[in-house]
């Protein structure tokens, strides 16, 4: 053979599989790959719709009666993707696929393996007023499937969430009236609504006025929570009946724990001037300070503090448990003062976690994060920034930190300051300790499911070196979500039973006869 025919030969050879490589292959020969098709029915959307559109998946084993919109659990969050769309039109179809770079993703590298045999839902948020997606009133869902084979899957979105219904009972009855304060800031009617729930001498003894407890419930909690179908049980041996108040403290940015704010509006005002007035007005309470009681859990411990301690005077006292980071230089493991602090990892650049059980992370701040921004406004984290973030040149609130890096910004960090508890309590104790006395208790576990007790370390220690009778416990082996076992529940009322009728005693010349316990 010609030594250079068989040399140019080869050499075509070796060009034509490096020029194959460079194609690439059919579609056919390609991994294959989700396309989600939604359409929305025409009798739901009838104009151009702006906003997010999902598709939340679960595995069918963890279903438990709740589909896939019911949202990622936070211990063990599922996969989601989503879209934002700008006038998209009734019958035109939206496609989603994991390849789209319009889509985001959780976790970002979902891969269409992943997926494989779990059931899918596609929602989209046409309420953006309600912090809640899958389950949020307005917004639209289709019919969940079971994926089997990568391919087009179709949803119909023909189902929207309906508004949820608060049933009046006998005992429980809805208090709800027009703000004009947040409907100011808001520019729409805003309303303020709480569940009451009467004593059971309420309707027996008409003229006869009752001290109050009011309760804050956590994030993703509302009123509705607080509806009772029978007199609750006393927890009390004083001989003492409450009128019990479950408020709502949902807005569209999450929960807006009763702080003003530039993002959720003049919420502590409208609590103060609105709100107690016309509790006052329409049930028999004992309208004294002495008579009022604080109390929530999480989020809603943390608004018991914060009301506290701006009006000291307003009530007898708080009984908060597992509030939220009541110090930001422990902001859930994070110290917010710190320069060069990051979310993601700590300083010696481990992972840092956000939620843990029995002493094992479960889910970490990047996954978390990662998360909140597939699902958008009214998450956990984000809710903070509403409340605690100033209000960006996007008209949104300002991120504490990098999305994709974790960096916390030094001067949103700053402006968090000034809802620091400790640090407000710390810079005025010479005014606010006298007004606080004997109406500060805390209750936390050590092991709280989120990382909390760190920060109320730090208040026990610092308001024991102020000298101050605050009650703050610290409960062995307990968590986030089993706290109150034990009875804990029943101490906090009678301490606070114990507390109003030391009032009637000392009050018993000027407090009018309607408001003794009988």
């Amino acid at each position: 053979m010609n030594t250079t025919r068989y040399f140019l030969c080869n050499l075509l050879s070796v060009i034509a599989l490096l020029l194959a490589a460079a194609i690439p292959a059919p579609l056919s020969a390609q991994a294959p790959q989700w396309e989600f098709r939604i359409r929305a029915a025409q009798t739901i959307h009838q104009q151009p719709f702006t906003g997010r559109v999902y598709v939340f998946f679960k595995p069918s084993r963890l279903q438990n009666g709740k589909p896939p919109k019911s949202g990622p659990d936070w211990f063990s969050p599922q996969p989601m993707i989503a879209k934002d769309v700008t006038a998209w039109t009734p019958g035109e179809e939206l496609i989603l696929s994991l390849n789209d770079v319009g889509v985001l993703k959780f976790p970002r590298d979902l891969t269409a393996e992943t997926l494989q045999w779990m059931d899918a839902q596609a929602v989209v948020r046409a309420n953006p007023n309600d912090p809640e997606v899958g389950d949020g009133p307005g917004n639209w869902h289709s019919q969940a499937w079971r994926l089997q084979s990568p391919g087009t899957v179709a949803f119909d979105l023909n189902q929207v969430v309906p508004e949820r219904k608060f049933t009046e009972t006998n005992w429980t009855k809805l208090l709800r009236f027009h703000s004009t304060l947040l409907s100011d800031f808001y520019q729409r009617d805003f309303y303020l609504q709480a569940a009451v729930t009467l004593p059971a001498s309420y309707y027996s003894q008409p003229t006869r006025r009752y001290p109050v407890i009011l309760e804050i419930p956590g994030f993703s909690g509302t009123h509705i929570h607080g509806i009772h179908h029978r007199p609750v049980r006393e927890l009390n041996n004083q001989g003492v009946e409450f009128i019990r108040v479950m408020l709502d403290p949902s807005c569209p940015l999450g929960h807006h724990v009763f702080a003003n704010s530039a993002n959720n509006g003049p919420c502590m005002d409208a609590f103060f001037e609105e709100f107690l007035p016309s509790l006052e007005a329409a049930f028999r309470t004992d309208a004294r300070p002495e008579a009022r009681f604080l109390t929530g859990h999480s989020s809603g411990g943390w608004s018991s503090l914060w009301l506290l301690i701006n009006h000291p005077e307003e009530f007898a006292g708080t009984w908060s448990t597992s509030p939220d980071s009541v110090s930001f230089k422990d902001f859930q493991l994070i110290n917010l003062e710190r320069p060069g602090e990051n979310m993601f990892h700590d300083q010696q650049g481990e992972r840092r976690p956000i939620v843990r059980r029995h002493k094992q992370p479960v889910v970490y701040y990047d996954t978390f994060s990662d998360m909140e921004v597939v699902l958008g406004p009214g998450c956990q984290l984000m809710s903070f920034e509403a409340v605690f973030s100033p209000r960006g040149t996007d008209g949104l609130p300002a991120r504490l930190w990098n999305r994709t890096s974790g960096m916390i910004d030094p001067k949103v960090a700053a402006a968090w300051k000034q809802y620091d508890i400790l640090e407000r309590l710390e810079s005025n104790w010479d005014e606010l300790g006298p007004r606080l006395a004997g109406k500060i208790h805390i209750f936390m576990g050590t092991l709280d499911s989120f990382y909390l007790d760190g920060a109320t370390r730090l208040m026990k220690d610092s308001l024991s070196q102020l000298g101050s009778d605050a009650e703050i416990e610290l409960l062995e082996g307990r968590d986030h979500m089993n706290l109150f076992d034990g009875g804990l529940d029943q101490r906090i009322e009678q301490e606070m039973a114990t507390k109003y009728r030391a009032s009637l005693t000392q009050n018993l010349q000027n407090a009018p006869e309607s408001t003794m316990v009988k």
